[in-house]
């Protein structure tokens, strides 16, 4: 990758024009909660569609397992603008976390996926960057549940386990702070494909701008409410985009993940956004999705669909 952008900055400057720097992303992986999350395919695509914008430099960081040997492991977030979580472990060693700490409050960016939200229960800081997280044994002390009620962001401090979802199937995500650079220009709403819907995350909410929610349907192991979707957080310096969405590869193949994702990883490296809205970006009523990333799973590959369905609300 470093070579092809060393190319292209040659012929930019043989042609009079200054070229910025890719950005450099790390994305982190090496566990999930269960074999449910592929992690391995999901980090694959994940760096594709990262580096199809044309505006990052991607490196992949696999950690050990929370049981596995750190000596070893001790990346140098510094020299990253922003990590893509793709991690789900349930705890570090302490001199990881505070490097990691450190690294967010002097200004370093975070982009959280889908899974990697149920990481690091007892991590006071880490769920502060996040927000709102599942799983993992959360309960009242992780924070309130969030949702939207009314147009208005609420929150319920009483007691239950965090984390909860319904039957992977289509729903439509509505836009909250359309004003914000990872939205602008997004249509109001548009239909996510195929995916599981996060419902009953808790979390203490600190920093955090909730940009998009989906409506989480009774009929469909819902809450009645509509659950954040996509989060945009402040850590000291650092920024943080969170993203519940994005399970498997028919998730991820999504026009409207893949444009916010880009989106977001841009956003929480350099504060703005500078990449167009393209045409085929899902409306309000269908879905749009990349064929050739959604047959990288096995099972869509095999000729086996996913469901398709689209839930009344």
């Amino acid at each position: 990758m470093k070579s092809v952008w060393t190319a292209l900055l040659i012929v930019m400057m043989g042609c009079g024009f200054a070229m910025a720097a890719p950005v450099k992303v790390m994305i982190l992986d090496g566990q999930s909660g269960g074999a449910y999350h592929d992690w391995k395919l999901t980090t694959q695509i994940m760096k594709r569609q990262l580096e199809e914008a044309g505006l990052f430099e991607v490196t992949v960081v696999t950690a050990p397992p929370a049981d596995g040997d750190f000596s070893n492991f001790r990346p140098d977030f510094a020299k990253y603008q922003v990590v893509v979580s793709n991690y789900d472990a349930p705890d570090w060693p302490v001199s990881l976390k505070n490097e990691f700490e450190n690294y967010m409050r002097s200004g370093g960016g975070l982009v959280v996926v889908h899974g990697a939200d149920n990481a690091f229960p007892d991590w006071p800081a880490f769920n502060e960057m996040i927000g709102v997280g599942g799983w993992r044994g959360r309960d009242a002390p992780a924070g309130p549940k969030w949702y939207y009620r009314n147009g208005k962001l609420d929150s319920d401090p009483g007691p239950g386990p965090a984390g909860m979802h319904g039957q992977r199937t289509p729903f439509r995500v509505t836009a909250r702070a359309p004003a914000h650079p990872i939205l602008r220009g997004l249509p109001p709403a548009w239909m996510h494909h195929t995916d599981e819907l996060y419902t009953r995350l808790r979390g203490p909410g600190k920093n955090m701008t909730v940009l998009a929610t989906a409506y989480a349907d009774p009929a469909n192991r819902g809450t009645g409410f509509d659950e954040p979707m996509l989060m945009a957080l402040n850590f000291g310096k650092g920024r943080i985009f969170h993203t519940t969405l994005g399970h498997d590869a028919t998730a991820l193949s999504c026009v409207g993940f893949i444009t916010t994702f880009q989106r977001g990883a841009e956003w929480a490296a350099t504060g703005r956004v500078t990449q167009k809205v393209p045409k085929n970006f899902p409306t309000a009523d269908s879905v749009s999705y990349r064929a050739d990333l959604a047959a990288m799973a096995p099972q869509t590959a095999s000729g086996v669909q996913p469901t398709s369905r689209i839930p009344a609300k």
